[in-house]
Parts: C-alpha cells; structure tokens; sequence
C-alpha cells in the first residue's frame, strides 16, 4: 500500500509536506484565481489497498465491530456482498483484548475473509467514542503488531493519545509503507466552527497522510460549523479529509460532505459503529446523486497480498 503520490513527493507540489506552523496547521497557501476567487490545493492522493482518497467520488467504509474471529469473518463477508471501498476494523470491540498476539490472530482470519477489499485498522478508545480503555502502550502495541504482520492497508491513529506513542504508531507505519490517519471525535458537542477548522488541521502534525474528525451535533448550526471547518481546513491544506457529524442531525454530512471537501464516509452494513450511518445502499445511491457514479479512484487490478507492504 503506498501514497499516490508519495508523502515525499507528491505530484504537483513540493517534495517535502508543507510545513506546520507552531499550532500544527498547514501553512499552504490557497491560489486565486483570475475571477479572485480562493481553489483549495491540489489534494495529494492517498493510496490505500485498491483505493485512493481524494481522487473521485467519496469512498464508503464500513466498519466491523464483532467480539471475536468468528463474528468478523461473518461480518466481512456481509460487507463484501454491500461492495463498500473500505473496510474498518475496529479492534477496540476485540473480547480477547488488545494482546498483540491476539490482535493477530483475528486479524489473519478477517484479512482472509475479505478477499481483497481494503483494510483500515483502528483501536478507538473510550474518550472518543470507542469500546475500549487502554493505556497508550497498549493502544501503540496493537496497532503496530497489525502494520508488522501486514495486515492493515492504514491505521488510524488518535491525534489526542500521547505524543511517543503516536510518533512509534506513524514510524512503524511508515516503515511498512502504510498510510495513517490521524483522527479526533469530538463525542459530546460540536465546538465553533474556527476552532474545528484549527483541530481538524492540527493533526497534521502527527505527520498522518488522511485528517479526520467526527463531532455530534447538538443543533442544526452545529452542523453547518462542520461543514463549514471541512471547507475552510480543504483551503489550506493539501492531505485529504475525512469529516461527519454524528447522530440523525449529521445524516446529510455523511451523504453531501465530499462537496465540502470529506473525502469518504461512513456507512452500515448492520450494526453502526457509530450514531448516524446509513446503510451502504441508500447511502451509495445517495453520493450517486450528489457526485455522479463514477469510480474513478478506484484502482483495477490492485491486489491485496496479506503479510506484505502494500
């Protein structure tokens, strides 16, 4: 699994990411056109098993939560027959624990059941949402023996744990030549949309491929202030967004982010990892309307070979 193009070079912009200003945020700078209008920069594309973020339409991810091997190998062949772009596993609902010999061993298995489709693993923790309370060597360990093993396409990491045991996650991952994604959920409320667009950028200095963040809205406005902060962080930063807003008031984040700038969503092929998603078929009918039924960023003829740098 790789970049395209590669965080070291990608097409059409520097060789080295953009530098990060003291707060973290991307100092790239929008262009203007003639008309005097601001474009965003040109997005660098994130290669992640046989899909690229930021290129196309947004890709769907389906998220598998069961207890044990045996309800995720059930799982993944549910989410296969719903064709999404992603799978995500979310190792936090693991009953065995967070052992890497046991985060392996299940991981073996779902890997083989997917036949292909690409994976993002995630440990959520209990603050942000997830169903487990590790410490951050815990939480580092587990996502790093999945990149060792070769079992993940990207990993996911919370830009909130602590600073060593991100920096050990995003260098093995580096290592193995897996993209990370650098994630925030803001579980209880939505804050203003600066302050948003400030955090949403900010995790670009854990030096992740992919910004994500995820609020739960309270009010209508609150859900505006997320697209708003989508928009407004796609200006000055070339990495690809993933952004949503929670629960039923979110709903339309999920299915019309992508004109704001998110780069994929969500969805359910039974249980919900989280408040809000909607079903992969509404859900792919509803971004055919909103972004056309293209596949473009969808590689053909990718393969996925478990136990190799992909």
């Amino acid at each position: 699994m790789s970049t395209v193009p590669s965080p070291a070079t990608p097409t059409g912009a520097p060789s080295a990411a953009p530098p990060l200003t003291p707060s973290g945020t991307s100092s790239v700078t929008p262009s203007v056109t003639s008309s005097g209008e601001s474009d965003a920069p040109r997005v660098r594309v994130v290669r992640v098993g046989t899909v690229e973020l930021g290129a196309g339409r947004p890709k769907v991810v389906v998220p598998l939560t069961a207890a044990d091997t045996a309800g995720l190998v059930e799982e993944a062949r549910a989410a296969r027959g719903a064709h999404p772009d992603l799978v995500e596993w979310r190792v936090d609902h693991l009953r065995a624990g967070l052992a890497p010999r046991e985060v392996v061993a299940a991981g073996r298995a779902l890997v083989a059941a997917l036949e292909g489709l690409p994976l993002l693993v995630t440990v959520r923790t209990a603050a942000e949402g997830g169903a487990a309370d590790p410490d951050d060597t815990t939480w580092a360990a587990a996502l790093e023996a999945a990149v060792a093993e070769g079992l993940a396409d990207a990993v996911d990491v919370e830009g909130a744990r602590g600073a060593d045991a991100v920096a050990r996650v995003v260098a093995a991952a580096r290592h193995a030549g897996v993209p990370v994604v650098a994630s925030r959920h803001e579980v209880r409320s939505t804050p203003p949309q600066d302050v948003l667009t400030e955090r949403l950028l900010a995790l670009g200095a854990t030096g992740a491929d992919v910004l994500k963040i995820a609020v739960m809205p309270q009010a209508p406005e609150d859900v505006l202030a997320l697209l708003g902060a989508t928009r407004a962080a796609s200006l000055r930063t070339d990495r690809p967004l993933v952004t949503m807003a929670m629960g039923p008031l979110g709903v339309l984040t999920r299915l019309g982010g992508g004109v704001f700038g998110s780069c994929a969503t969500f969805g359910r092929v039974g249980r919900a990892s989280a408040p809000g998603q909607v079903a992969v078929a509404p859900l792919r009918a509803a971004l055919a309307v909103v972004h056309g039924a293209d596949d473009e960023g969808v590689v053909a003829g990718a393969d996925h070979a478990p136990g190799r740098a992909r």
